[in-house]
């Protein structure tokens, strides 16, 4: 990666905006390597990782999800996107492994036992096992939008997409669930408005519901 300094924390945050026009120049490997080495070290329950992703780079792939995705042109026009997905069968294959992990780094080997029993009736009784992958799923796509905007590319994080038609242009697993696209690059053009947030007083409470937090 070549050298540079990487924007501040505070700064990415406060700068950020859903890049609605991208210009294509491509992402170098090592810059595109630390993007995705970023989402992959966010923290996950149990330390299953249950996220998969697929980096979508070739022009006829970004037209294929382009197709996908409502038509809309930044899919297209985006230097790459990462097709962020929850694997609901993940942990049947990933559980010895991250066991194996945790004992060559300090788990005891009771902890691996309750852990061996614990997961599988967690998981196989979840509730809403959708909401479960979501959860884990946005922390590594976080982590990678951020990191994105920290080496200096613009991101457009993405809701809007049929799902069915993804997996069919991806040719996901049927295990897979997609949860969001994040379109990475350059900006073309102008950048999105800033739309504003709601005040803490509006949104953040003290303690309990209806009182609102004072800082």
């Amino acid at each position: 990666m070549a050298s540079r300094t990487e924007k501040p924390l505070s700064e990415v945050i406060e700068q950020r905006r859903a890049t609605p026009s991208f210009d294509g120049a491509p992402i170098p490997d090592d810059d595109l390597k630390a993007i995705l080495e970023a989402g992959l070290k966010m923290p996950s329950g149990y330390n299953l990782q249950p996220w998969r992703f697929v980096v979508v780079r070739t022009p006829e792939q970004r037209r294929r999800l382009r197709a996908a995705s409502f038509n809309q042109a930044k899919v297209e026009e985006a230097s790459v996107v990462i097709v962020a997905c929850g694997d609901k069968d993940g942990w049947r294959s990933d559980m010895e492994e991250m066991i194996r992990m945790g004992r060559d780094a300090g788990m005891t080997e009771n902890y691996a036992e309750q852990a061996r029993a614990s997961i599988p009736d967690y998981l196989l009784n979840h509730p809403n096992l959708t909401a479960w992958l979501n959860r884990h799923v946005m922390l590594a796509f976080s982590g990678m939008m951020l990191m994105a905007e920290a080496l200096g590319y613009d991101t457009a994080p993405m809701e809007g997409y049929e799902a069915d038609k993804v997996c069919d242009a991806l040719n996901l697993p049927i295990s897979y669930e997609v949860v969001a696209l994040l379109t990475i690059g350059h900006l073309k053009g102008p950048d999105k408005f800033n739309g504003g947030r709601f005040s803490m007083a509006r949104t953040v409470f003290d303690g309990e519901y209806g009182k609102p937090i004072k800082l």
